[in-house]
């Protein structure tokens, strides 16, 4: 052996021994490359666990027209309570109650309502209560029923009385005001007097509410900085059958005179049933369009294609889907949605909109026709939507279906059907393990670069524990970081990803039915999960055209458990790079930025648990949240040391 090839061992063993040639050399392109989509990161909502009734939407009175099956659900009553439907205040939702004399002058009649789980009071909040009552008889002269908000002790903490002197139907308010904060509250109405009395939608909304949604959820998903909002589902789009279908012309108009929905969700899940599930629409479609525009999200609805839930239904029974000549009216719906959004007010639908409080058009630009159908029943439908939308609104982008899974004979037919009809973006779902997420960073590599666009429209990663459900994981560390991973691959390849939504959106702590999800909360406050802040982190840091971030030559996609992405932000001119250390070792990295001369000093966030099962929580909001230092480059050149179990954000 010569002195070169001696001092050459020499030099590698004293690297090794030290652990240099242990490092990790990545290398940037600063050249800018394909362009990310405004819409890469957005929210999926959809009414499952209470996510809108319940939820969302800020209604505290639980069958608050009486128009559940079970007229009188959700209330108690005591005295004299009849309900009926003679000259009613709103002929889509025909039922009332009549409050008469109990029969003595020291007993009372009157209801109690306890709302979605009790009725969560804050102290020194306002809560607007409305009602629609008249005499019960035409020769009734004056008429009194008192309301209250009532604590878990049975004590009234505020109250106030409503005057009724006309027979004709009429709107009353009045303001009530907490003293104290309550988990499980209630309201009381009873009547004064012996004057009978009609009452109809009872309703009680916190004062900060906006627009009748619960200001702290809004604001949550405001914070997240969404680019896309896919609404009304999901599964609540096709419904149990056709007539529980979601029906977007039923969620618009005034709120008293929208139609009572069964929910899918109600009882379908036998670990989780809740047969007081419905949906007033108080949040409908009006209230979406509204919502995607205060968070500054572009609106994504989805609507039936003539198919009732093809999981609740055989494909033979013709009576859970529409014969395609029947289907003309599903086809009006789509175009009628296009002219509410974007249409003059000189328009029938524009004029509703304008009406309404928005005579500006909400701008919209995609829709869904179908929420995941498969098989041939699905494109034979699609493509009479598809002819004509594409005739009246060319300009519209049509979002088809894969079907439910990820891969597989169905997924590749549905691909297959998506090219063939020509839509713009296909919609792909998979709820799946944390190790698939790692093995699948890579999925969207060696996609077709022409045709449809792909729209991740439905993932999360689900960790299961000793549930053994199948709609029953985990919200922890160990899931969002397999997304964060997975996520490096969607960015690296926005060329053929439009788009993706997190999924579900929203749960209730005490009515939940399919967990993960992105939002918790109970009656008084919510919680951002673990994978909230990997979303919020995304759309945060989105930039505005990808960047090539290679190791020899190659994508970073799992090699020794790392995952990394690289993005520029035109507007901010800011370069931002993505790592995740998925391993259990620190991992020592060399970024160079070619094309650059000196990066100069940035920013690092991270998100980090030793915990895989760690969790946020009501009790402990904050337990994993991201941390933000300074770091400083040499050069074009940051080296960096990821700690195991890590999601790091480099932006300079």
């Amino acid at each position: 052996m010569n002195t070169k090839k001696i001092l050459s061992t020499l030099l590698l063993t004293a690297l090794t021994s030290v652990g240099i040639n242990a490092q990790h050399q990545f290398t940037v392109s600063t050249k800018p490359g394909a362009t990310i989509q405004p819409t890469m990161y957005g929210i999926f909502f959809e009414d499952i666990n209470f996510g809108a009734d319940g939820g969302l939407y800020a209604e505290m009175v639980e069958n608050r027209s009486f128009e559940f099956p079970d007229r009188l659900m959700g209330w108690n009553t005591f005295g004299d309570v009849t309900v009926s439907d003679v000259k009613p205040a709103f002929d889509r939702n025909p039922h009332y109650v009549t409050l008469a004399n109990a029969g003595h002058r020291e007993k009372r009649t009157g209801l109690e309502n306890r709302g979605f789980f009790g009725m969560g009071l804050k102290k020194g909040m306002h809560y607007d209560f409305t009602v629609y009552a008249r005499l019960h008889t035409l020769q009734g002269k004056e008429a009194k029923f008192r309301i209250e908000l009532v604590d878990e002790e049975d004590r009234p903490i505020s109250k106030a009385t409503v005057t009724v002197t006309s027979n004709k139907w009429q709107k009353h308010t009045a303001t009530l005001t907490s003293d104290k904060t309550i988990e499980k509250g209630l309201l009381r109405i009873f009547l004064e007097g012996s004057e009978s009395v009609d009452i109809d939608h009872v309703s009680l909304f916190p004062a900060d509410s906006w627009q009748g949604m619960r200001a702290d959820l809004v604001k949550d998903l405001a914070d997240l900085h969404p680019g896309i909002f896919r609404f009304p589902g999901g599964c609540i789009v096709e419904g149990t059958d056709l007539a529980t279908r979601y029906q977007w012309k039923n969620t618009v108009g005034p709120a008293e005179n929208r139609p009572l929905n069964e929910n899918r969700w109600n009882y379908t899940f036998p670990h989780r049933m809740y047969p007081n599930y419905y949906q007033t629409l108080g949040l409908g479609f009006y209230e979406f369009f509204l919502l995607s525009e205060k968070i500054g999200a572009e609106p994504l609805p989805v609507l039936s294609c003539g198919l009732a839930c093809q999981y609740q239904n055989d494909d033979n029974d013709k009576n859970a889907h529409v014969c395609t000549a029947d289907l003309q009216p599903y086809i009006d719906d789509a175009l009628d949605l296009i002219e509410f959004a974007n249409g003059p007010v000189t328009s029938k639908w524009g004029r509703l909109r304008a009406d309404m409080g928005h005579p500006a058009p909400f701008n919209l630009k995609q829709i869904g026709i179908g929420n995941e159908q498969w098989g041939p029943l699905y494109p034979e439908r699609l493509a009479l939507f598809v002819k004509q939308i594409r005739a009246k609104y060319p300009h519209i982008k049509i979002c088809g279906s894969s079907g439910p899974s990820a891969s597989g004979k169905e997924f590749d037919y549905g691909w297959e059907q998506m090219r063939r009809l020509g839509v713009d973006l296909v919609d792909e779902h998979y709820y799946m393990t944390p190790d698939w997420f790692l093995k699948n960073a890579g999925r969207y590599d060696n996609y077709n670069r022409t045709g449809p666009k792909v729209f991740a429209g439905e993932y999360a990663a689900h960790v299961h524990g000793l549930d053994k459900q199948p709609t029953v994981a985990m919200n922890n560390f160990e899931a969002a970081l397999s997304e964060a991973a997975f996520m490096t691959g969607l960015e690296r390849n926005a060329d053929v990803v439009y788009q993706a939504t997190y999924a579900p959106l929203f749960a209730h702590v005490e009515g939940w039915q399919w967990r993960p999800d992105l939002i918790w909360f109970n009656n008084l406050e919510s919680v951002r999960s673990v994978n909230w802040y990997v979303q919020m982190l995304y759309a945060t840091n989105r930039g505005t055209h990808v960047l090539s971030l290679t190791e020899g030559g190659k994508p970073v996609e799992g090699h020794e458990n790392l995952y990394a992405s690289a993005v520029y932000d035109k507007t901010a001119k800011a370069y931002i790079v993505k790592i995740v250390n998925a391993g259990d070792k620190e991992q020592h990295i060399n970024l160079t930025f070619t094309g650059l001369k000196n990066l100069g000093k940035g920013k690092l966030i991270t998100l980090h648990s030793n915990d895989p099962r760690a969790t946020n929580s009501l009790e402990n909001k904050t337990h994993v949240v991201p941390q933000t230092s300074d770091v400083e480059a040499h050069g074009n050149m940051l080296s960096v040391k990821v700690p195991a179990k890590t999601f790091a954000v480099y932006r300079f």
